[in-house]
């Protein structure tokens, strides 16, 4: 089959071989999948992975044990949870010690002509929704679980720092509950972009008023920590949405002296990022796709995907 892996380099292959059904599996034919950021940086070495890439896919189950899924199309929680800890008791198997994640750790992703995921990961798309928007599910879902994280009230006001693709989602899944939203970028055409529903959006920081109650950081940078705390009033919740592991230098007095919390903020629900996308057919998700590859022309969509001005790159195998 058709594959984009990575293996040290980036390369798009024609003769990977079609996974292996494990019991309680599904075999799925891709029809389309995202480029994302985590995507890029792998292949900088993130994660120490190779294989084949991806993990934001719209596609039809072909083959598995139970016939009910055949011929559905779907989407798939990312992470193959073992489903016998303790966190997988509770309903947390995305955070499931023993976890395979697609295309992220130990599990060929789904830039392909195929991939597998457990059935019990499968989550049948409504034909309301076009495959455009439910090739979003992934990320739309990691911006619904600041809700579920955080239960914010509709009187609280809540600022994103960064204007990509995952800061815009998020900003339009708080406006959904919120009435005092503002997305603070540097890109005047991606905030244009960004504007949906009552959300306010400014590309100076400094002209924003501190005290806010909820500061989201997806700025993909080490310096948003420390505009976020600058920006949050006391016992304020930041929630960190960008994977930097280098912080540089920050001040953790105003952290103490302040009581604010700080949530890490991962993976979310599909059923989550489904709702959304069913009760808000309104919501521009299109707007974000910048530009669509046919598959073997993986590297360059990839290079289109490294630009600044770059959203969301799309992947077709059809």
């Amino acid at each position: 089959m058709r594959a984009v892996i990575f293996d040290g380099k980036l390369k798009y292959i024609t003769n990977h071989p079609i996974p292996d059904i494990p019991a309680g599996w599904a075999r799925i034919r891709v029809q389309m999948a995202g480029i994302c950021k985590t995507d890029m940086e792998i292949i900088k070495g993130y994660m120490g992975f190779t294989g084949i890439l991806g993990h934001e896919f719209i596609g039809i189950v072909e083959n598995c044990e139970d016939s009910t899924w055949i011929g559905k199309r779907v989407v798939g929680e990312i992470n193959a949870a073992c489903g016998k800890c303790d966190l997988c008791d509770i309903g947390l198997g995305r955070h499931c010690p023993n976890r395979t994640t697609l295309g992220i750790l130990d599990l060929n992703g789904c830039m392909a002509d195929y991939c597998v995921l457990p059935i019990a990961n499968l989550r049948e798309v409504p034909p309301q929704i076009s495959d455009d928007r439910a090739v979003f599910t992934e990320p739309l879902s990691a911006a619904c679980e600041i809700l579920e994280q955080l239960k914010p009230e509709r009187w609280e006001r809540a600022i994103v720092l960064g204007d990509g693709r995952l800061g815009i989602l998020c900003v339009w899944v708080l406006s959904t509950v919120l009435s005092d939203v503002t997305l603070i970028g540097h890109h005047p055409e991606k905030l244009k972009l960004a504007q949906w529903c009552h959300l306010k959006t400014a590309d100076n920081i400094d002209e924003i008023k501190s005290g806010v109650d909820i500061v989201v950081e997806a700025t993909g940078s080490s310096e948003g920590i420390n505009q976020a705390i600058e920006l949050c009033q006391p016992r304020g919740k930041i929630v960190l949405k960008s994977t930097v592991a280098a912080l540089g230098n920050f001040n953790l007095a105003p952290m103490v002296i302040n009581e604010l919390s700080i949530v890490g903020s991962r993976c979310g629900q599909f059923k989550d990022g489904l709702k959304i996308l069913e009760k808000y057919p309104d919501m521009p998700i299109e707007r974000l796709i910048t530009a669509r590859y046919v598959i073997e022309n993986a590297r360059t969509a990839f290079e289109h995907a490294a630009q600044s001005d770059t959203l969301k790159v799309l992947l077709e195998m059809r």
